[in-house]
C-alpha cells in the first residue's frame, strides 16, 4: 500500500505500508516519489462510471541507517555499606529517546557517539535508548538492577529494527543477585538484536570485564588514560569501530585474557612524564593505529568487588585476524604481569601528610584521600584527615568536603551565619569511619550543582544537593547531601572558594584529582587512611573473589592463554 498524498506531476512523500521497508538498511526517511498519470478511455468500472486513472510512480529511495545509543553507568564498590538505589540513578539523571540525544550531544561517551555518528558521510538517524546513570557507590540493590534491564530491554524494542548499536558503560557494576549487571544486560541485548547487528561499547578501564560480556557484543573499546580525560575520545574511537564494522566491511575477531592481578589505583597515573602506565597508553595507541587493529584494551579492575570473577583483562580486536589478536593479547597481558609491583607505593601517613602541609609555606597542598575517594565508589563521610587538620592553626584556608545530609538540613534550618554544634564523619561508612563533634558557623548556603569537565567528564552535569559550607577558624567544610565529585574544583568554586588560593584541601580521589592539580598545587600528598577504598585493599576481608589472585596470593608465575571471540558478523 502505498501512502501519501499525491498530484500529477509533484513531488510527494510517502511510506509504504504502515511500516518502513527494508532493503538491506532499517528504515528510511520520507521518500521522493513523482506520479504521473492518464486518462483509459472507458475502462472506468461501471459502478463508478468514471474514469480509471493509471498512475506511474518512481519512487526514489532515500534510505538511512539506525543506529542506537545509550549508557548505563555506574562503578560499584561491594566494602561500601550503602547500596545503591534506584532513586540514586533518578537523582543523578535519567533522560531518554529523543531528550537524551539533545541533552548528552556534547557530554562523555555519548557525546562521542552522537557527535561522530553526525559526521559520517551518509549520516544516520540516530536513536535514543536510554541514559541511566549513578555516581559510583555501594552495591546496586536488586530493585533498581531490575529496573535497569527492564528499561533498557524496553528501550530497545521500541527502537528496533536497527543497524547497530553504541553503549557507554563502566564495566564494575554488580548488584544484589547479580554480580555481573552489564554481561547480564549485554545478553538481553544480543537476544533482540541477532548475531549480525553489530554491537560496540566502551568500558573504564578499571572494568571487570566477564566472558559474558566479551561473547556478547562485537567489540570493546576501552578507556586508555588515568585520570580519565579521554571519555569522549572513546566514545568517537567507539563509533568509528562501528563505521568500520557497517560500512568497510571489517570482520571482528577478539583476543580476551583474564590477567589475575588487582592494583592499587594511586600509581596507575597515565598522565605522568613516564613510567610504566604512560608506556602502556602509548602502545596501546600505537596497536590501534595499525589498519589490522580494531580496539586493543588493558582494564585494571575496580579493586574493591567481592565478587567471584574479579580480575583485571586484556583485549584485542583484530580485522579478522585471528594469529594477530592473540599475539598481541599475549603481549600486553604478559607486560600488565610483570609491572604488577610497580603499582605498589608506601603512602604517607595522616600525621606525616598534614605536617607536611603545615611545614609548606607556599601554593597550594593536595591531600589525596583514596580511602575515602567518591569516585571510587566510597560514602564520602570520612573525617580522619579532618580531625588532624584541626590540631593545626592554619594562616589560609584548609578545605574538606563531607557528605552530611542531616548537618546540611540543620544549617539550612538554622540559617546563614548562626553557629551549630554538629556531629560529622561516620553516618555512611559505618565499618571504617569516626566522628568529631565541632562548633561552626555556617557561611553559605547553596545548591552544589555544576558541569564537570576533566577527570570522569567531559560537560557533565553535576547535582549534589543542598550544601553548606561550614567554618571553624581557617578551616572550611563544605556539607552535600549527595556524593559526587569531592575533589572538583568546581565544587569548591560553586561554595564559594578558590581551591587554588587554599593552603590544602582534601581530594578524595585516588590518582584522576591529579589531571587538575598537578600543574597547579605546591605539593601533591597521596595519604594513608581508613576508608572503604583503600590502598592495601588486600588486607581487607574478601570471601567471593577467585583464588589464587595476586596481590593477595603470591604468585611467581602465570603466562597468558588468551581464549577468542569471534562475533556472528565475523561468521556469517
Amino acid at each position: 500500500m502505498l501512502e501519501g498524498t499525491q498530484n500529477f506531476g509533484s513531488i510527494g512523500h510517502f511510506r509504504l505500508g504502515s511500516k518502513p521497508c527494508f532493503a538491506g538498511k532499517t528504515g528510511f526517511s520520507p521518500i521522493s516519489v513523482e506520479t504521473f498519470g492518464h486518462q483509459c478511455g472507458n475502462l472506468a468500472p461501471r459502478k463508478t462510471h468514471k474514469p480509471l486513472i493509471a498512475i506511474s510512480v518512481r519512487i526514489v529511495w532515500n534510505l538511512l541507517m539506525r543506529v542506537a545509543v545509550g549508557q548505563v553507568w555506574q562503578e560499584t564498590n561491594t566494602l561500601n555499606p550503602c547500596p545503591t538505589t534506584r532513586e540514586d540513578f533518578e537523582l543523578f539523571g535519567v533522560s531518554r529517546g529523543a531528550e537524551m540525544v539533545s541533552k548528552m550531544a556534547h557530554t562523555n561517551e555519548l557525546g562521542g557517539f552522537i557527535q561522530s555518528l553526525r559526521q559520517w558521510p551518509e549520516t544516520p538517524e540516530i536513536v535514543g535508548l536510554a541514559r541511566l546513570p549513578a555516581w559510583p557507590g555501594g552495591l546496586i540493590t536488586r530493585d533498581a538492577y531490575e529496573w535497569i534491564a527492564d528499561e533498557m530491554a524496553s528501550a530497545l524494542d521500541r527502537a528496533l529494527p536497527v543497524d547497530g548499536v553504541l553503549l557507554a558503560l563502566h564495566g564494575a557494576m554488580a548488584a544484589d543477585g547479580y554480580p555481573d549487571v552489564e554481561g547480564s544486560i549485554l545478553h538481553r541485548f544480543r537476544e533482540r538484536i541477532g548475531n549480525t547487528v553489530p554491537l560496540v561499547i566502551t568500558l573504564d578501564l578499571h572494568a571487570n570485564i566477564t566472558p559474558q560480556m566479551a561473547a556478547a557484543v562485537d567489540a570493546m573499546v576501552l578507556y586508555h588514560c588515568m585520570p580519565h580525560v579521554d571519555i569522549q575520545e572513546t566514545g568517537v574511537r567507539a563509533t568509528g569501530v562501528l563505521e568500520r564494522v557497517t560500512n568497510k566491511g571489517a570482520r571482528p575477531v577478539t583476543a580476551y585474557q583474564r590477567v589475575p592481578v588487582v592494583l592499587p589505583a594511586e600509581r596507575a597515573n597515565t598522565e605522568a612524564e613516564n613510567g610504566f602506565a604512560v608506556r602502556r597508553k602509548q602502545r596501546l595507541q600505537e596497536l590501534e593505529r595499525m589498519p589490522e587493529v580494531i580496539s586493543a584494551g588493558v582494564s585494571v579492575v575496580q579493586p574493591w568487588m567481592d565478587i567471584p570473577d574479579l580480575s583485571s583483562t586484556v583485549v584485542v580486536v583484530t580485522d579478522n585476524d585471528e594469529t594477530l589478536a592473540v599475539e598481541l593479547c599475549r603481549e600486553l597481558s604478559s607486560e600488565l604481569w610483570d609491572t604488577r609491583r610497580e603499582y605498589l607505593g608506601e603512602l604517607e601517613s595522616i600525621e606525616a601528610a598534614v605536617q607536611k602541609a603545615a611545614n609548606c609555606t607556599e601554593g597550594l597542598t593536595v591531600l589525596g584521600d583514596a580511602a575515602d575517594a567518591t569516585t571510587s565508589g566510597a560514602p564520602g563521610d570520612s573525617v580522619w584527615i579532618l580531625q588532624e587538620l584541626l590540631k593545626y592553626d592554619w594562616p589560609n584556608l584548609a578545605v574538606v568536603t563531607v557528605v552530611a545530609p542531616d548537618v546540611v538540613e540543620q544549617a539550612s534550618l538554622q540559617g546563614i551565619g548562626s553557629q551549630l554544634h554538629v556531629e560529622l564523619g561516620g553516618r555512611r561508612d559505618t565499618r571504617f569511619g569516626t566522628t568529631v563533634s565541632l562548633d561552626v558557623e555556617v557561611q553559605h548556603l547553596f545548591d552544589a550543582e555544576f558541569a564537570l569537565s576533566g577527570h570522569i567528564g567531559t560537560n557533565m552535569p553535576i547535582s549534589m544537593g543542598k550544601s553548606a559550607l561550614l567554618a571553624i577558624n581557617n578551616i572550611r567544610i563544605i556539607a552535600t547531601t549527595r556524593t559526587g565529585p569531592h575533589f572538583a574544583p568546581e565544587l569548591f568554586q560553586t561554595a564559594g572558594i578558590d581551591p587554588f588560593s587554599a593552603a590544602v584541601i582534601v581530594a578524595k580521589s585516588p590518582c584522576g584529582f591529579r589531571a587538575v592539580y598537578t600543574s597547579r598545587a605546591h605539593q601533591i600528598i597521596s595519604v594513608r587512611a581508613p576508608g572503604c577504598a583503600p590502598s592495601d585493599f588486600w588486607t581487607y576481608p574478601f570471601e567471593q573473589i577467585p583464588r589464587p589472585l595476586w596481590p593477595w596470593d603470591e604468585m611467581e608465575h602465570w603466562s597468558p592463554q588468551p581464549q577468542l571471540f569471534v562475533s556472528g558478523i565475523s561468521r556469517s
